[in-house]
């Protein structure tokens, strides 16, 4: 991947909107000792990266991993490392009796937001979820397109006040919720997001 090294008409760089909402949750936490240390991964490698990629692994992913390698944003609301989300495949294997369009070729899993999977599509990049009304994700009858790439679902919908809705926070957990106070000391739940999909 080549980047621009500068000049007027220089374009901004995949990422760089990733890398200012991480940089502000990493000395967010600097300043927060007492909020607990996996909510943010560190960073992979480019060697590790190389090897992955080298072995399948989506290259959205990897650029997301290069900057951060896995966020708990909750005990229910998790985006996988690298090394966690090679152990958790198996979510994008061809269920008896599923009509969701599961395969390893196509789908890439990344996280899980209330027992659900979360995918990439290897096609396009897109994140892919499970319609809430479907807690039992298998017999969810179709993905729901959430983001068009994994930096636009956690730099828009984890990293923004929408996390609330999406990790279900209400007024009596919110303030228990470590996340969501990173996010504040941060100052990232004042920005706006888009609004839910249909």
């Amino acid at each position: 991947m080549t980047f621009s090294s500068g000049g007027a008409g220089e374009v901004r760089r995949p990422g760089a909107r990733l890398r200012m909402t991480v940089d502000a949750l990493r000395a967010a936490k600097a300043q927060s000792p007492e909020l607990f240390s996996y909510l943010l991964g560190g960073t992979v490698d480019e060697e590790t990266a190389r090897t992955a990629a080298a072995d399948g692994v989506p290259p959205g992913f990897l650029d997301f991993c290069r900057v951060l390698d896995g966020a708990s944003c909750s005990p229910s609301v998790r985006l996988f490392g690298l090394e966690e989300a090679l152990g958790h495949q198996f979510y994008c294997d061809p269920i008896v009796d599923c009509v969701l369009p599961l395969s390893p070729e196509k789908l890439f899993c990344v996280g899980m937001i209330h027992e659900t999977p979360v995918y990439v599509d290897r096609a396009d990049g897109g994140v892919l979820g499970i319609p809430d009304e479907h807690r039992e994700w298998p017999d969810a009858e179709r993905f729901e397109h959430l983001a068009s790439s994994l930096e636009e679902f956690f730099v828009e919908r984890l990293a923004t006040a929408a996390y609330v809705r999406i990790g279900l926070v209400d007024d009596e957990s919110a303030e228990h919720d470590e996340w969501l106070t990173l996010l504040r000391r941060a100052g990232l739940t004042g920005r706006s997001a888009p609004p839910p999909s249909p």
